[in-house]
């Protein structure tokens, strides 16, 4: 009984039919409206990895809705025990972020639901909104628990190109106030790791 339950935890949840994104410049966006609710969400990511995927969940560089404002953050989507790593950057993690010629930011990472999401704080979020639609390139290097880079190690660089109207598009799609708030941790990676352990005692 408990080799089942311990199968059922690992096995990967079914995939979800995405929609083919739209291309703006270096920026891909996708959306799917919820026939039940009529709400619309989206994801705009760079068509480039931070961190391509290998075993578990790639990071990539995206604009969230944040209480309103436009964000640069860096995500996991749908992790699972595959994505254990991942899912210990949620624990002391940050990605360290430079847009163009400005000043570093730190943006902490947290779980939301099954996604691991590295945003920017409520302090450096109006900052990151003004530097993020002229920025030509963005510099990314993940650090602390469950990062694979050092201090030495030298930072992604995603060339950004129309920003700003893939910023535009995403409004006009997903209108601010709309974007579904962040998910409440539910059956989480940390909650599957808990549930396995009272397995295995």
């Amino acid at each position: 009984m408990k080799r089942l339950a311990i199968a059922l935890l690992l096995a990967p949840l079914p995939a979800l039919a995405q929609p083919a994104p739209e291309a703006i410049g270096s920026w891909q966006l996708a959306c799917v409206t919820d026939r039940m609710t009529d709400r619309t969400a989206c994801i705009l990511r760079h068509q480039d990895w931070v961190e391509r995927p290998t075993v578990g969940a790639g990071l990539a560089f995206e604009i969230l809705d944040r209480g309103g404002r436009l964000v640069p953050a860096v995500t996991a989507r749908d992790l699972s025990l595959d994505s254990i790593t991942r899912g210990l950057l949620a624990v002391a993690g940050t990605a360290q972020l430079r847009l163009g010629s400005n000043a570093m930011m730190e943006m902490p990472c947290n779980l939301e639901g099954r996604s691991l999401i590295c945003a920017p704080r409520s302090a450096d979020a109006p900052r990151a909104a003004q530097e993020l639609p002229t920025a030509e390139r963005a510099l990314v290097r993940m650090a602390g628990l469950g990062s694979q880079t050092s201090a030495s190690t030298q930072p992604t660089e995603l060339r950004l190109a129309e920003t700003t109207a893939a910023m535009e598009r995403l409004r006009r799609q997903q209108p601010a106030g709309t974007a579904a708030a962040p998910a409440e941790p539910g059956l989480d990676l940390g909650g599957m790791l808990g549930r396995m352990q009272q397995l295995l005692r």
